[in-house]
């Protein structure tokens, strides 16, 4: 088991007894616990958290507290201080087997050449080659990226990148966006953090929640809408785009007609 595994099996024992489905700690205990089994605490003790939210699987001590189809997962409940919470399983990953909508690579290349991270550049395509317009079908802003703020009762959250949308009818929309790549999870917990800060602050807004997801096998980027019951994520629409050349366009497919010459419908 590793040192974050570790530390946090240890507090999730001592803290938990069945019937349980909310076990609170702080940020004191993952100090107090890694200093228990003789293992130095990390500079930075908030990747403990962050590793067992969206990176990897929680120790099996943890795991095996729980009934097939279910899990814990970790949510801020404050400054410093989170609750292991019961929760049915979530498991958003792409479908392979999407047709994906060929759209003309309009990032500049510039950007391409000194993306200073792989989220970055991501986040940098959806913006630039407006995937998101095309994905809701309503006009998007982009408002800020990388936002960090604080919310009461969560404590400090980052959004990924936050949008401002209006349809043809002028209604308004605040869209969070969490981006993702390879092995990263699409978390339920992020999902709550950001439908939390959009609720609080901008609470006459329709909250559309996306999760977009690089895939490196074949440079697909794929698109998730999504919403949240009981910190359960479901998908409400999902569709994905490749970005080409120009030279990889034919006449056909520019017309709307498939490789088996039948018109692609539209929506």
């Amino acid at each position: 088991m590793s040192k974050y595994g570790k530390i946090i099996a240890s507090i999730f024992s001592e803290k938990y007894a069945e019937p349980m489905e909310e076990v609170p700690f702080t940020r004191d205990d993952l100090i107090a616990h890694a200093h228990q089994l003789g293992i130095a605490p990390p500079k930075n003790l908030g990747d403990i958290v962050y590793s067992f939210r969206y990176r990897v699987d929680l120790p099996e001590d943890i795991s095996k507290t729980v009934p097939d189809g279910f899990t814990w997962i970790i949510v801020g409940t404050g400054d410093a201080r989170y609750s292991f919470i019961k929760s049915r399983k979530s498991n958003i990953i792409p479908n392979t087997s999407l047709l994906s909508v060929r759209i003309p690579n309009n990032t500049p290349e510039i950007l391409t050449m000194y993306s200073l991270s792989d989220e970055q550049s991501l986040l940098s395509m959806v913006r630039y080659n407006k995937i998101l317009d095309l994905f809701l079908g309503i006009v998007t802003y982009s408002m800020q990226n990388h936002l960090r703020t604080r919310v009461a009762g969560i404590g400090q959250i980052e959004i990924d990148e936050l949008y401002m949308g209006v349809n043809k009818i002028g209604q308004h929309f605040i869209i969070p966006v969490q981006a993702k790549l390879g092995n990263d999870k699409i978390g339920a917990v992020q999902l709550f953090q950001d439908i939390t800060f959009c609720q609080v602050r901008f609470p006459d807004l329709i909250c559309i929640p996306i999760a977009v997801h690089f895939s490196e096998v074949d440079n697909r980027i794929c698109m998730f809408r999504l919403t949240l019951d009981h910190y359960s994520v479901s998908i409400v629409d999902e569709k994905h785009y490749r970005l080409l050349q120009s030279d990889a366009f034919d006449d056909g497919y520019i017309r709307g007609v498939n490789a088996g010459n039948t018109p692609l419908l539209l929506d």
